[in-house]
């Protein structure tokens, strides 16, 4: 997902007067997800989509007239309630029942049909809710994992079987049922989505929870970072336009994670940056081609670059995943964390050894400057940030392991989340899963982050996410940008 940050910026000091930060999306994952920070003021899209709309039919004995009669009357004569209503015996055969029902609506005017109108409908609207809860819960079961959508196309066509077996004697049912499903489509991410809500948490919506614009002429620096999960693929991609992301959040910088080019093809990639963005620093992986990979590309020269965490010999700097540069006030440092896997094959690599060097790393570069350490962690670090918690606490990226491993070896070392910080309470996702569809319910993670040293957190004006990002490209990607 995008994610932007954005900094004020007075002298040579880094005072983002606001720090912008966007989380990138991660269901989107372009190639990951964005994320950008910026000292200075941004703008936030437009809606992408608009709503869309559905009409939902009353059912009534009237309205049912003409349908197979069949399988109508078979199941309004199982239900004893409504026979009772409209003065009809309620016992007997239901071949009896039957046939008295159909005499009696062949027999009834429309005047005399009303009174069975108003529980009929309420029977139904009943009957819908449960079909759509069951077909709920179903899909829940299967789209959790993170990184792992097994069965669940075959989850999928059960839930319509499903449906169909249920509903298909009444297309008036299947008709409300839609018109329910179909609210919020335009803007999924508005709607609060998690297992266990507490009280009082909402859900993310940058329309109404950005701050307001800096004053023109501050000083600033905008970041935006993005897991774009193949850079090649993105850039092929017709509805997606570099120049008009550029135009509409005017960054200064943006970081990309899992780039997944080669050594060979950077200066291919550089030929086709867009004007203003002459500086731009790659770190491919060299132990595993066309796979991990960071990026950072800047209007603005840095004053130095670094690749990897310098260790001579180490396994962490084979696969391209830090960049690091130095601006006058402070240090960026753009990271692709690696996920601990299946069967969580590298969970012991990533806390005992990944973590503790980048944590290392970073405090070593705070000696001479504050630090901006951002990218895709790949950890949901609370609860609040993972809509199903419960179910995925063996899942990579959620485990109990790396959630302590994130905790101690940056927030408590003096690092500050800045999203969190600015949003307490607040569930805003960077990652869906793309083949459980989880996007469209926003049943997601957050996995990208801004985190900065605590002596400059004051100074972020704003952080925050681009969720439209992620849902316009949703074909590829599976993260939004975060500035």
């Amino acid at each position: 997902m995008n994610k932007v940050l954005q900094l004020g910026l007075q002298s040579s000091v880094v005072q983002a007067a606001k720090f912008p930060v966007v989380v990138p999306f991660r269901s989107l994952r372009f190639a990951s997800s964005i994320v950008g920070v910026r000292v200075g003021t941004s703008s936030f899209n437009k809606r992408l989509m608009s709503n869309a709309t559905s009409k939902s039919v009353p059912l009534s004995i009237n309205n049912i007239k003409g349908k197979p009669m069949k399988v109508v009357l078979h199941h309004f004569a199982c239900s004893g309630y409504l026979l009772m209503k409209l003065g009809l015996p309620v016992k007997g055969l239901k071949k009896e029942l039957i046939s008295t029902l159909q005499l009696h609506m062949d027999n009834s005017s429309p005047d005399e049909s009303c009174g069975a109108e108003k529980e009929t409908t309420s029977s139904t609207l009943s009957e819908t809710v449960t079909i759509k809860r069951k077909i709920r819960n179903q899909e829940e079961a299967n789209d959790e994992a993170y990184g792992n959508d097994n069965g669940e196309k075959k989850a999928k066509q059960s839930t319509e079987k499903n449906l169909k077996v249920k509903v298909s004697s009444k297309e008036e049912e299947a008709s409300l049922t839609i018109a329910i499903s179909s609210s919020n489509q335009s803007e999924p991410w508005t709607v609060l989505a998690h297992k266990k809500p507490e009280k009082d948490w909402k859900a993310y919506n940058p329309k109404t929870m950005r701050p307001p614009s800096l004053p023109e002429g501050t000083k600033s620096v905008k970041i935006m970072t993005w897991n774009v999960n193949g850079l090649r693929a993105l850039l092929k991609l017709e509805s997606f336009s570099a120049l008009q992301l550029a135009q509409r959040e005017d960054f200064d910088v943006l970081c990309l994670q899992e780039t997944k080019i080669q050594v060979k093809d950077v200066e291919e990639i550089k030929k086709a940056l867009i004007d203003g963005y002459d500086h731009s620093y790659w770190s491919c992986s060299v132990s595993k081609l066309g796979y991990s990979g960071t990026a950072i590309i800047s209007r603005i020269k840095p004053l130095s670059v670094r690749y990897g965490t310098g260790l001579s010999g180490s396994d962490h700097d084979m696969e391209g995943r830090i960049v690091t540069v130095e601006f006058d006030s402070f240090y960026l440092i753009n990271t692709y964390v690696p996920n601990s896997g299946d069967g969580l094959k590298r969970l012991s690599y990533r806390v005992e050894e990944w973590d503790r060097t980048l944590s290392n790393y970073i405090k070593e570069l705070e000696k001479s400057k504050p630090v901006v350490l951002t990218g895709d962690l790949n950890c949901a670090h609370e609860e609040i940030d993972i809509y199903n918690p419960a179910g995925n606490k063996r899942s990579a990226g959620f485990t109990i392991e790396e959630r302590q491993s994130f905790g101690e070896n940056f927030l408590e070392k003096g690092f500050v989340d800045t999203f969190r910080k600015q949003h307490p309470g607040v569930v805003g996702y960077t990652y869906w899963g793309y083949r459980s569809g989880a996007r469209k319910t926003n049943r997601g993670w957050r996995l990208d982050y801004y985190l900065v040293s605590e002596s400059i957190a004051a100074n972020v004006h704003d952080s925050y996410i681009l969720p439209d990002c992620a849902y316009h490209y949703s074909k590829l990607l599976s993260r939004s940008p975060c500035t």
